[in-house]
Order: structure tokens, then C-alpha cells, then sequence
């Protein structure tokens, strides 16, 4: 094992409130359902499918809604906060020897003003798809342009299509328990390792 890559929302970041705002402000643009915070840990429960379901937004509009998503996003930026005991977490893995890499669905500028506002210096490459569901194109060109073997790397992320893509890639993944997607959304892909702490991620490493 030589490279530890990271998810970023969810995962790294707290991004909830930002998210929820950002949606709100679209949806009300564009005449979709809105999120009431009392809504966040029921949607927890459903996948990706069945929250845009839920808020009648049509998937197939993705493409045009996530820079606008994303642009929003980038305005508040200072409520983003990275997840107790995380930056304690990526010192230790640098100081293990271990290469810290970010791949994510979010916007690359973003994830480098978050990094830069908490003056998080060891992560050594950000990757970014303009797709919520490419991640295993991603993750398969950082092992090629890194010259890496599938089992140099661990994947860390929150949420069922980060299982997925690692799935496919065939790299091994913990789920974090603190991130979008809950235990009821992601067990049946069976993740590898189960975490509910930063110290975990640890100790699996």
C-alpha cells in the first residue's frame, strides 16, 4: 500500500449545510422540491436515484445543474468544515510515508480553496469528474499516470457510488459512517472495511 486516496464531501468535508443551500436556491429557481433540515437523516437512507425522485428533479439535467450547483457552492465555501479529527488523520498517514490524493465529484477549484482555508498542504494531487457517476474512469487514470498496481491503493468515501466505482476499478474501500449515504444504502455492496471514526481509518491503514 502506497497511496491513500480520498473522497472529499462527505468524507474529508462537512459540506451538508452548504449542499442543502445551494440546492434550495436551484430548486427554487427551477421549481423543484426543497430540503427541510429535518429531511437530511431520512434522506440519508435512499440512493441517489430516489432522493432526485423524491425532489422531482429529472437525472438526465445533471450535466447543465452541477456547474451552477458547484458555482454556488464556491460562494460559501467558508461553511464547509473539515471533519473533526481529520487533519490529525492525514498528518499521520504523510508521516507514515503514504501519498494523500483527492478524487471527487466536486469542482477542482473548490477543493483547493477548502484545502488552502485550512491550511491542508499534504495531499499531493486533486482529480476531479464532471460526471457524479465517473469515478472509476478517474481512479483508473490516477493509477496509470501514477504507475500504481491496484493493491498500492485504498480508496476512502462516504457514499454507494464510491463502492461502486472501486467495485469496478477493483481496489479495496472504507466506508465512513459520518458522511451522505447510511449503512442501509451501502451495505448491500459490501464495502470493505466499515469506519465510524477518523482514528479507524487509522488503524486499518
Amino acid at each position: 500500500m502506497k497511496h491513500i486516496i480520498f473522497d472529499f464531501d462527505g468524507t474529508l468535508a462537512d459540506s451538508t449545510m452548504v449542499f442543502m443551500a445551494a440546492w434550495n436556491t436551484l430548486a427554487e429557481k427551477y421549481h423543484y422540491k426543497k430540503i427541510k433540515l429535518d429531511e437530511l437523516e431520512s434522506l440519508k437512507k435512499l440512493s441517489i436515484m430516489e432522493r432526485s425522485k423524491l425532489v422531482n428533479f429529472p437525472m438526465h439535467k445533471m450535466p447543465i445543474f452541477i456547474p451552477q450547483f458547484y458555482q454556488l457552492y464556491r460562494q460559501s465555501i467558508k461553511d464547509v468544515h473539515l471533519i473533526d479529527g481529520m487533519k490529525d488523520l492525514l498528518q499521520e498517514i504523510e508521516k507514515k510515508g503514504y501519498k494523500i490524493a483527492i478524487i471527487s465529484s466536486n469542482d477542482k477549484e473548490n477543493i483547493l480553496a477548502f484545502l488552502h482555508a485550512n491550511n491542508i498542504n499534504n495531499v499531493s494531487k486533486v482529480l476531479c469528474s464532471s460526471r457524479i457517476f465517473g469515478k472509476d474512469k478517474i481512479i483508473k487514470k490516477y493509477l496509470k499516470d501514477s504507475n500504481l498496481k491496484k493493491s498500492d491503493v485504498l480508496y476512502v468515501g462516504d457514499e454507494h457510488r464510491d463502492i461502486v466505482a472501486c467495485k469496478k476499478v477493483g481496489i479495496p474501500i472504507i466506508w465512513v459512517g459520518w458522511g451522505y449515504d447510511s449503512i442501509e444504502v451501502v451495505q448491500s455492496e459490501k464495502p470493505d472495511y466499515k469506519v465510524y471514526s477518523p482514528s479507524e481509518i487509522l488503524e486499518i491503514i
